[in-house]
């Protein structure tokens, strides 16, 4: 595993969803959003599949995997790469669970929020739709590659 640093680690919390990348049977590449339940300084990183689709057919037969974040605003990403390990449900333990429900909720807050504003977006709230959790992405960072331009940094 591959150390993170707190400035990286910040990064991707900030964001409302990664980019996740396996590769599908043929070789190609399948991408999914997917959203972050927690990330720490020895290069751990916990996501959740909450479909249950093509990433775990493509993780089951390759676990090596990519999770790339971007900010528009800032100019600025990082791409993660490493090994991921497939948890079942009841290995998944209980403060990862209170970490995914309070990113739903803070995500359906800020939802709510903006619709009272009336900006743009969509009109109900897709958080409160998501299915429950079946299993757990763990994945061991590797390597780290700045997006962010040379010029810029």
């Amino acid at each position: 595993m591959r150390a993170l640093a707190d400035e990286i680690i910040q990064f991707f919390i900030s964001q409302g969803f990664v980019i996740v990348s396996t590769l599908d049977s043929d070789g190609s590449i399948h991408s999914a959003c997917k959203g972050i339940v927690d990330i720490n300084r020895s290069g751990r990183v916990h996501l959740f599949d909450l479909y249950q689709a093509r990433t775990l057919d493509n993780l089951k037969r390759n676990p090596r995997i990519s999770i790339t974040a971007v900010d528009e605003h800032k100019f600025a990403g990082y791409s993660l790469k490493g090994k991921a390990k497939i948890l079942a449900e009841d290995a998944i333990s209980k403060h990862l669970i209170k970490a995914w429900e309070v990113r739903i909720t803070s995500r359906l807050t800020q939802r709510l929020l903006k619709n009272i504003h009336e900006e743009k977006g969509h009109r109900g709230h897709p958080e409160a739709l998501l299915p429950d959790p079946k299993y757990l992405i763990a994945v061991d960072v590797e390597e780290i590659i700045d997006l962010t331009p040379h010029h810029l940094k």
